[in-house]
């Protein structure tokens, strides 16, 4: 355990004005996004995309880490480089999403689900590291529901984020920690708040029990937010209150920081969300990990076609630098509309 490797990494992640690219869609997810603008789910096509994000012009003045998926840490540019090296080459810290997806816990309601992925991965961790990786993410799920998420599921899930962390940390590759409130389902912003809290205070006291260091762990935190489904949505400086209260009651202000996904929120939504915790302020510094929030204009805009590449940087690029603004809290919507 390197610890002033991991200081050097988790530093250089939460460098002011910029956030991480969640580019580890898996190869089933990838087709869904690919159906989306009919283009074929091809290694080749993947490999193509995912290039067109990270040799976007300029865009390492709003992005600092990359989260990769097992084939895209193999692969390479047109350039020959491999992606991770082309990504620290440009300042950019390549990171590894290590888990293995989610599973339905054996006696638990349904819809109850924990990540696997343990199996074997001190071994992966090794080799990530020699292929370049710096930090790794894991994902658990929480899912709101009738009488779900249970202590079992929440606990069962928390083990496993400390179990991985310290894998991690072993290796010295930064731990991402993704417990995930999933917003699917028709229940209020309160209900959303009341499990959060639960889940973030059991997965720092599960990481506390397995000796990980806080000072190293980036937690990737999910909003309070309304149900999908629920008849009230909350407005935006709500959401912000909400899940800075949260933050406040359960994480160790020892964290270097903390990044958000975007959970199926538009691509404004997360921006101005994210930007008014900012206007906020907190204790740690606060930034974006998006995947579709980031992407989805870019992967319109290219859809495929070769002659379309500039048109899909150059809307990666907008995104990146919106949710750049918003993790210092200077956005403006009017600035979407100067795009």
């Amino acid at each position: 355990m390197d610890k002033s490797l991991l200081s050097k990494t988790a530093a250089a992640m939460m460098t002011p004005g910029k956030g991480v690219l969640a580019a580890d869609e898996s190869a089933g997810t990838c087709e869904k996004r690919f159906q989306s603008v009919n283009v074929d789910c091809t290694e080749e096509n993947r490999r193509t995309y995912r290039g067109l994000l990270f040799t976007t012009p300029g865009v390492s003045q709003y992005i600092s880490g990359v989260i990769l998926h097992d084939e895209t840490l193999r692969q390479s540019g047109n350039d020959g480089a491999t992606f991770p090296a082309y990504l620290a080459k440009n300042g950019i810290v390549p990171g590894i999403k290590v888990d293995k997806g989610v599973v339905q816990i054996p006696l638990a309601q349904a819809g109850e689900k924990v990540t696997e992925g343990l199996d074997g991965l001190d071994k992966r961790m090794a080799e990530y590291f020699k292929l370049g990786a710096r930090f790794a993410k894991w994902r658990a799920v929480i899912t709101i529901g009738d009488g779900i998420p249970s202590h079992t599921c929440i606990y069962a899930n928390a083990h496993a984020l400390a179990r991985y962390a310290g894998a991690c940390q072993a290796a010295s590759i930064v731990p991402m920690i993704e417990p995930e409130v999933l917003l699917d389902g028709s229940h209020t912003i309160e209900r959303c708040e009341e499990v959060t809290e639960a889940t973030l205070r059991a997965t720092f006291a599960a990481l506390a029990a397995y000796n990980v260091s806080f000072e190293h762990t980036i937690l990737k935190a999910s909003m309070v937010v309304s149900g999908n489904a629920c008849s009230r949505q909350a407005g935006v400086d709500e959401v912000a209150e909400r899940t800075l209260r949260v933050l406040k009651r359960t994480v160790p202000a020892s964290l270097p920081g903390v990044v958000f996904l975007s959970g199926g929120q538009s691509d404004e939504a997360a921006t101005a969300h994210l930007d008014a915790m900012n206007r906020m302020g907190a204790p740690w510094p606060l930034t974006f990990s998006y995947s579709r929030a980031l992407q989805n204009p870019a992967l319109k805009a290219w859809s495929g076609k070769a002659a379309n590449y500039a048109a899909a940087q150059k809307a990666f690029a907008h995104r990146a630098r919106m949710n750049g603004l918003a993790s210092q809290g200077k956005w403006k919507p009017e600035a979407e509309k100067a795009a």
